[in-house]
């Protein structure tokens, strides 16, 4: 652990829910360990919400929207408080990464550039969009005007992921509140620092008390009662595609809407028409970066036949040469996967790619040169084909899949060969080529000549087993708010009289 940054920030010693503007006190719940991946040190304990502790938290969340302030707020003074959590979130983005980092084991050079930045910008952007927002009127039929407005939901179930929890949990919460929802947001048990701390930053900023609320715990327990609870009026999840069916079925008895950001294998087509040197570039930030662990990443690179050898013999060369080590050092490019459990898993997937034919080019255990901590070597492999289980599984972790296509026909027929759909890389200067396989794959979002970037005024999201329903802008919008429709005569209509005898 960076000595300078322990000492400098205070890390909380037990995690409880956060209601109405303050942390519960320290009870008799069930405590899980919040872990450094780095040196196998539990640094903080989350106590468990259970649903007593749940009913609580929606409860506040409850009141705050039927009887509070937030949703009946001129949109002028949320969007200032929007921005002023954005200035706190950059006012200690140092201490929001240290946090992240201790318990995530996500680089700090990735934090401080990519994800803390982005938690800032979700809720200026935001604040900027509900600024924007207009309703309709029809004036076809000449005897009435309708106009149609748009009103917030109510109460939001907010259930964030372990691999970017302050940067997709405060998406969620920027959207939730910012169009005037009040929320109970649920960080994964594994990585709550940061979040936590965000909910002070919260408070800070003027948000009225109830507006935001957290809830701590496994999904189970504390994540099964959030989306069930009668008051709670949407669902909005983000993580593991086999959580998001019981997440999806548990809000469906309550008729819940639900937007589900889930599991990938997305595929990264490496075009003879490609500039290469940015396309290796973008094939290792797109399996490597964030330790590997994102739903996004380019997980099976799919390379053309003429350039195949040099093109994955560049990308081993340079996979060896990543620094893999502690994540508090801004030199490290891979730093310790999440947990112990998630490790595991990761490392079985080499003993499954060879059974299935497929060739070890580097990598394949846990990186030699630590004594303690979830470090694994980065690790990539030759397919015999994509039916293989290495190409149909998401491994979620620094392991890259290598298939190898002949034409256009053959590297799209590969890469919707799969029961997700998040996103797609295309890397081709050939327009005609780019412009085909665009249209033809068979994924949410489509990233040419590029690594991954977000435009958050465009939906994100994905088709098939990577989910449903999108995130940004107008999707936000329409996911976080109702439609009402009013009807006014204009003067006085005509209707039947009935009773008269």
């Amino acid at each position: 652990m960076n000595s300078s940054l322990s000492s400098e920030f205070a890390v909380r010693s037990r995690i409880t829910a956060f209601i109405d503007q303050a942390s519960l006190p320290a009870g008799g719940g069930h405590v899980l360990p919040v872990v450094n991946p780095a040196d196998e040190r539990t640094v903080s304990e989350v106590e468990e919400s259970d649903a007593t502790v749940v009913d609580r938290a929606v409860r506040a969340a409850r009141r705050a929207f039927d009887e509070g302030s937030w949703p009946r707020m001129e949109v002028s003074e949320r969007q200032a408080i929007l921005r002023r959590v954005a200035a706190l979130i950059r006012e200690h983005a140092r201490e929001l990464s240290f946090l992240e980092c201790l318990s995530s084991g996500i680089p700090m050079r990735h934090l401080s550039l990519g994800q803390i930045p982005r938690a800032a910008l979700n809720f200026e952007f935001f604040a900027e969009f509900i600024g924007q927002c207009a309703g309709q009127v029809y004036t076809q039929d000449p005897r009435y005007m309708t106009f149609v407005t748009r009103e917030p939901v109510g109460v939001g179930a907010l259930i964030g992921p372990w691999n970017a929890p302050l940067a997709l949990t405060s998406m969620k919460i920027a959207g939730c509140i910012g169009f005037g929802n009040c929320c109970v947001a649920k960080p994964a048990e594994q990585t709550p620092l940061a979040v936590a701390r965000l909910m002070d930053l919260i408070v800070e900023a003027g948000v009225p008390a109830g507006v935001v609320n957290m809830v701590c715990g496994r999904g189970a327990v504390t994540g099964d009662a959030l989306v069930r609870h009668p008051q709670v009026d949407l669902v909005s999840f983000t993580g593991g595609t086999a959580t998001g069916r019981t997440v999806m079925a548990a809000a469906g008895s309550g008729l819940k809407p639900c937007s589900l950001e889930l599991g990938g294998k997305s595929a990264n087509i490496i075009f003879a028409s490609a500039d290469l040197e940015r396309a290796l570039d973008g094939a290792l930030l797109g399996i490597f970066s964030n330790n590997g662990q994102q739903c996004l990443a380019g997980s099976r690179i799919l390379v053309e036949r003429s350039i195949a050898p040099k093109f994955i013999d560049a990308f081993i060369a340079r996979t060896a040469q990543l620094k893999i080590g502690d994540p508090m050092d801004a030199a490290t490019e891979i730093g310790p996967l999440a947990f112990r459990v998630h490790l595991d898993r990761v490392l079985s997937f080499v003993d499954v790619a060879r059974s299935d034919g497929a060739r070890l080019l580097i990598g394949g255990g846990r990186a030699a040169g630590f004594d303690r901590g979830f470090y694994m070597q980065p690790t990539a492999v030759v397919a015999a084909d994509s039916r293989a289980r290495i190409c149909q599984e998401e491994v979620f972790g620094p392991f890259a899949t290598f298939l190898v296509f002949d034409d256009l026909d053959h590297a799209l027929a590969i890469a919707n060969d799969s029961r997700f759909g998040l996103v797609s890389y295309i890397w081709s200067e050939h327009m005609p080529t780019v412009l085909r396989a665009s249209r033809a794959l068979r994924s949410g979002v489509v990233w040419v000549n590029t690594p991954m970037m977000r435009e958050l005024r465009a939906p994100f999201g994905g088709v098939k087993e990577s989910g449903m329903g999108r995130e940004g802008g107008q999707s936000s919008m329409q996911f976080y708010t109702t439609e009402k429709t009013t009807a006014l005569p204009v003067g006085a209509v005509p209707m039947a009289r009935l009773g008269l005898g």
